[in-house]
Order: C-alpha cells, then sequence, then structure tokens
C-alpha cells in the first residue's frame, strides 16, 4: 500500500491488517523500533509514513483522560509495600471516593500493561474509585526507578525484569491491600495485556479473591487452575490471534477445575480494545466489557 493516509486513519479498522500485526509485535518485545518501522514502510509507502503510523498508534495519555488526577471527587496516594519474594518493595498508587469519609470498600487491584504504570491506568484506578471501590494499582517497575514517563522506555525497562518477582510483587500488593485501612476485606482484580495475565496468576494464588477479571491476558499455569476459587470474567478481543490461541487449553482447565467463569470475544477489535489512549480503542467493545467487569465487581465483593 503506497498511498496510505495516516492522517485520515481515526480507528484500528482504517490501517492495514499488517501494519496492526506488526505494531502489536512491537507493544510486545518481537520487534524493535528500528525493526518495526522498516517492516512497516513497506506497507505504508516509505520510512516517513511509517514513523507517522508508529506515532499515531502510540498512546495519547492527555487526550484521552477521563478522570483528572486532581478530581475533587476522588481521593489518591502512594504507598509502598515490602515485598521479600519479589523485588523487595512495590509501590502503588491508591485511589477512592473522597465523599464517602471513612466506609469500607470493597478493594480492587489494577494491573497493568507491560509499561508499568503509566497514567492510563492511573486513570482506571481513578474511574474505579469513582464507582465505589478502593483500587491499588501497583508499579512492577518500582525497583527500576517507577515509570519513566516515555512508553518506548518503560517497554524497555520492562523488559529486563524477572517475571516471577514480578508476580511476587503484586501477590505482596494485593495481600497488603486486603488488609489496608478503608477496605471491606473483599478483594478482586482488573489487569490488562500483561496485567490480565497477572489477574489470572492472582486468581490461582489468593484463595480469598472474589473475582478476577483478565483483559486480553495470557492464563496462568494451567496446573494451578484447580487452585481459584474466584469467578473470572474473561476479555477477549477478536482479532487477537496471538492470545486467543491461548483460550482452548485454558478452557478446558476451567471446566475440568470447575471455575466459575464467563468468557466473551468481541468481534473485529484489536488487542487493547479498552485502551482509550490509541486507536485500537473500540469505545462499544470497552464499554460493555466494562460495564460487564463493574457489575461481577459490584455482586462479588458486596
Amino acid at each position: 500500500m503506497n498511498d496510505f493516509d495516516v492522517t485520515a486513519a481515526k480507528k484500528a479498522a482504517d490501517y492495514p491488517r499488517k501494519v496492526l500485526d506488526l505494531f502489536d509485535a512491537y507493544v510486545h518485545g518481537a520487534l524493535d523500533r528500528r525493526g518495526f518501522l522498516n517492516q512497516c514502510a513497506a506497507h505504508v509507502g516509505g520510512m516517513i509514513s511509517a514513523t507517522a503510523v508508529l506515532a499515531a498508534l502510540s498512546p495519547d495519555f492527555a487526550r484521552a483522560q477521563v478522570i483528572a488526577a486532581d478530581d475533587a471527587r476522588i481521593e489518591t496516594r502512594w504507598i509502598e509495600v515490602p515485598s521479600p519474594q519479589g523485588y523487595g518493595m512495590i509501590r502503588a498508587y491508591v485511589a477512592r471516593p473522597a465523599d464517602m469519609g471513612s466506609a469500607a470498600l470493597p478493594v480492587v487491584i489494577v494491573a497493568h500493561e507491560n509499561r508499568g504504570l503509566n497514567p492510563h491506568i492511573e486513570d482506571i484506578a481513578r474511574r474505579l474509585a469513582l464507582e465505589g471501590f478502593m483500587a491499588v494499582a501497583p508499579d512492577a517497575l518500582t525497583t527500576l526507578g517507577g515509570y519513566p514517563g516515555d512508553e518506548d522506555k518503560a517497554r524497555e525497562m520492562f523488559a529486563t525484569l524477572d517475571r516471577e518477582k514480578i508476580g511476587e510483587d503484586f501477590v505482596a500488593a494485593a495481600n497488603y491491600a486486603r488488609t489496608m485501612s478503608g477496605g471491606n476485606g473483599q478483594l478482586a482484580t482488573i489487569g490488562f495485556c500483561f496485567g490480565g495475565g497477572i489477574a489470572n496468576l492472582l486468581a490461582t494464588r489468593l484463595p480469598d479473591l472474589k473475582a478476577a477479571i483478565p483483559f486480553y491476558g495470557s492464563p496462568p499455569p494451567l496446573a494451578d487452575v484447580p487452585n481459584i476459587k474466584a469467578e473470572l470474567l474473561i476479555h477477549y478481543a477478536g482479532n487477537d490471534a496471538r492470545i486467543n490461541a491461548t483460550w482452548p487449553d485454558y478452557k478446558a482447565a476451567l471446566d475440568k477445575a470447575g471455575v466459575r467463569y464467563q468468557a466473551f470475544v468481541y468481534d473485529g477489535v484489536e488487542h487493547g480494545f479498552n485502551n482509550d489512549t490509541t486507536p485500537r480503542f473500540d469505545k462499544a467493545a470497552a464499554d460493555l466489557a466494562w460495564a460487564r467487569s463493574l457489575t461481577l465487581l459490584r455482586q462479588s465483593t458486596r
């Protein structure tokens, strides 16, 4: 495609399929920036267009922010959680509604994508706070100084971390959050992309977890599926061949173990369809998935 006009592309369907696949590979570490640009150029008419495509597909946090960090309806703070089995300590962003005083609220662990706790995931935590939850969003990049403010750098930093230690950091954060002042002892989790995998992992590690909601996340070790006591709500993107290929085996393991779950595939949308900072966002699918998620969170934690 030599006449691709990136300025006219407003949503994922406006991009060539191959470009979206290349971007997915880039975001998840299978291609570096140069590799993406070189291969993308062949589909969009050259390096200048490829560079413009990369910029257009990358997050725009300011444009997509839903709840401002200083919104008077919420209270936010940072906490530090000991994690002796992980990287020693993990910081987490905490958001809760400001008008509920000292009321005990259900706690939701919000697990980020493979770039650490970026502004989009902080925004997700604030959205949950306005729905009446205390949201706790750990940052796996804590040990490297925290989210650096640059997505490419964050992705590079994240790739250097030990995934097992990251998992232990999130387990430690969840165990700590369950007993935090202001919580009612009811714990759930929601995660996106890498964080979807964390939500699945937490379901196998926390026997009192009420609900786990992975968005396009990798399954946990299948041998651990019988440990799941939480109810699962699993969201998949119809065009996400990479993650969707893991579902048949995961489904079989869930069925064999008798785990309570619902799984939805949102046809025609991309991996990352809930992320409203990029053109991969699909409002209809995201709104439906979010409504389903809030329903389960409310039913399971109150």
